[in-house]
C-alpha cells in the first residue's frame, strides 16, 4: 500500500491526525511518502500576534477536543506569546528534508518529534537553532550538519518537493491539509481527511475498499 501523506509541519489539524497516520507508518505493508505542501513558509509564513496567537489557540483547542492531542500551557506561553515570535513552517520542513536525504527511515519520526517539541514542550520549531536540537537529540547529526548548513541540493529537493505537493493538491482540489492520497492501479486517489481523526481500521477499511 503506497500512500502519500500531504502535509505542513506548523498544521495544527496534521498534529491532529499524527496518531493515526503514525499507526499506518507502522505496518509492513505500508509504504508513506511524505509531501510538504509549503503551507505556512515563503508567502503563508508571518509574524506572531496576539490576534493570530488567540486564533490558533481556539483552533488547537477544537483539535484537541476531537482527537486528545495535547497544547500544552507550555506551548501557548512560550510559541504563541513569545514575543516578535515568528510563525513559519520553512526551518521544520527543510530539516524534515534534510532528514529524508541521510535517513531516509527517520522522516516520519522526526515529524512527530518536531510537533511534539512545539505543542508539548513548548519549544518554537520555527527557530533554526531549536531545529538543530531536535535533530541531534535524535542521532540524526548528519541531518544536522546538513540543515545547518544547507545545500543547494537540499534547498532545491525541498522546494520541489513543495511544488510536486501543490500540484497534487490543484489536482485533486484539495483545500487544506492533511491529505492522504494512495497510489492505486488507476493513479492517485485521495482518502477522506475526516478518516484521518477516528478508528484506524475505518481508514484502512476505506483505504483497502479504494485500491481493490
Amino acid at each position: 500500500m503506497q500512500l502519500t501523506y500531504l502535509y505542513d509541519p506548523l498544521c495544527g489539524w496534521c498534529y491532529g491526525a499524527t496518531p493515526t497516520i503514525a499507526k499506518l507508518a507502522t505496518r509492513p505493508d505500508v509504504t508513506l511518502e511524505l509531501m510538504p505542501t509549503g503551507l505556512f513558509s515563503g508567502a503563508g509564513a508571518r509574524r506572531m500576534d496576539a490576534n493570530f496567537a488567540s486564533f490558533a489557540w481556539q483552533n488547537d483547542q477544537r483539535i484537541a477536543k476531537l482527537t486528545g492531542q495535547v497544547f500544552s500551557k507550555s506551548y501557548r506561553n512560550n510559541v504563541l506569546n513569545k514575543p516578535n515570535g515568528s510563525f513559519d513552517s520553512g526551518p521544520a520542513g527543510l530539516a524534515i528534508t534534510a532528514v529524508q536525504m541521510t535517513a531516509p527511515k527517520q522522516g516520519f519520526a522526526t515529524l512527530k518529534s518536531l510537533q511534539s517539541a512545539r505543542y508539548v514542550d513548548g519549544l518554537d520549531n520555527s527557530d533554526t537553532n531549536v531545529v538543530i536540537d531536535i535533530l541531534r537529540d535524535l542521532d540524526l547529526d548528519e541531518a544536522a550538519k546538513l540543515y545547518a548548513d544547507p545545500t543547494d541540493e537540499l534547498i532545491s529537493t525541498y522546494q520541489n518537493a513543495i511544488r510536486q505537493g501543490q500540484r497534487l493538491m490543484q489536482r485533486f482540489g484539495l483545500n487544506g491539509v492533511p491529505s492522504l492520497l494512495i497510489k492505486t492501479g488507476r493513479g492517485d486517489e485521495p482518502i477522506s481527511s475526516n478518516l484521518l481523526y477516528g478508528d484506524v481500521n475505518l481508514l484502512t477499511a476505506e483505504l483497502n475498499a479504494v485500491s481493490a
